[in-house]
Order: structure tokens, then sequence, then C-alpha cells
């Protein structure tokens, strides 16, 4: 029988959050099934996303301004 894990289980496996870790089964990036209201995920699936990008995307840069202040004169 395979183990599952819940989704506070897996949070502390791949170190991020429980809510993390939803997000992801929303996404559709984590496999998991539901019991009543409680997600548990296979432990073989968490190679799924073991390699995934960490942290928030990059904010872009705003553009360049051309010196001139804005505002009130």
């Amino acid at each position: 029988m395979e183990t599952m894990l819940t989704t506070e289980e897996t949070a502390a496996r791949l170190q991020v959050t429980g809510a993390r870790v939803r997000a992801m089964i929303r996404d559709g990036r984590l496999p998991a099934q539901k019991f009543g209201h409680v997600h548990m995920i296979k432990e073989a699936d968490l190679k799924l996303v073991e390699h995934r990008k960490t942290g928030r995307p990059p904010k872009p840069k705003p553009a360049q301004s051309n010196g001139k202040k804005r505002g009130k004169k």
C-alpha cells in the first residue's frame, strides 16, 4: 500500500506552508485525493513538485523616467 500524507505532512516535507500545498493541488500541479475535508497526497507524487521554482516571481522593473517630475506645480 502506498503511503499517503496530509497537506500539513506534505508541507513539512517540501518545506512550504499548508496553504502553498493546497494551492499546488488547486492548480493541478500536485495530485491529491479528498477524504471529507482532508486532502491526501501520495508520497510518490512529491517527486512531481520537488524541482519547482521556489519563492515569488520577481516584480517587473518600473519604466525609466525621462527626468521630469510629476505632480503639483
